[in-house]
């Protein structure tokens, strides 16, 4: 079996996404994405993601052999273990995807420069942080995503935005910045 890859953690976080959806929705109401097809199927998974059906079916088969999802027994899919995924975004994914500020340039804002988290941080005067994006509005250091796709998928899902972006906190973030994001991130994805 492969070693993961980043793109695996940018699925299950949108797995988590659509998990939270639907538990939000009252019974019968969660809309799927598309007619016909379940928003956990791999071919909605692709539209929302950007991401290969070849490539999310090789992501949930990853996530599955390292312990970050596990089948759910009910639906017979793979759900994200979130103690696991939550530990190894806390304690290593900055190590094994590190991310390296480059150039300036447009794009979508992330880490504590995205909407939802601008609140919880005052900036020093420092430049934001974005995933370089045609469509962006912001000019900040460019930051390359987990996958290529992420700003054209964070637009289609607040939550996934966010998670995304605490992770990129995570891995830029100084040790207060990265233990603040953490904090967030445990209360979101262990509802602590």
């Amino acid at each position: 079996m492969n070693g993961m890859k980043s793109q695996d953690i940018v699925v299950l976080l949108k797995l988590v996404s659509l998990q939270e959806q639907e538990d939000a929705a009252a019974p019968g109401e969660f809309q799927w994405s598309f007619q016909g097809e379940a928003p956990y199927s791999v071919r909605s998974l692709e539209a929302l993601l950007g991401i290969s059906k070849t490539e999310v079916n090789a992501s949930i088969k990853r996530s599955l052999s390292s312990g970050l999802a596990i089948k759910d027994r009910d639906a017979g899919r793979a759900k994200p273990n979130r103690r696991n995924l939550h530990n190894f975004i806390v304690h290593g994914l900055k190590f094994v995807f590190p991310a390296k500020p480059g150039a300036m340039t447009r794009g979508v804002p992330t880490a504590f420069a995205a909407p939802m988290l601008k609140s919880l941080l005052i900036s020093a005067g420092e430049y934001i942080y974005v995933w370089p994006s045609a469509e962006g509005q912001d000019m900040g250091q460019s930051v390359q995503p987990l996958f290529k796709t992420v700003p054209d998928a964070v637009r289609k899902d607040e939550r996934l935005y966010e998670y995304l972006a605490l992770v990129d906190a995570i891995r830029l973030g100084n040790q207060r910045e990265a233990g603040l994001a953490g904090e967030r991130l445990s209360e979101r994805l262990l509802k602590k």
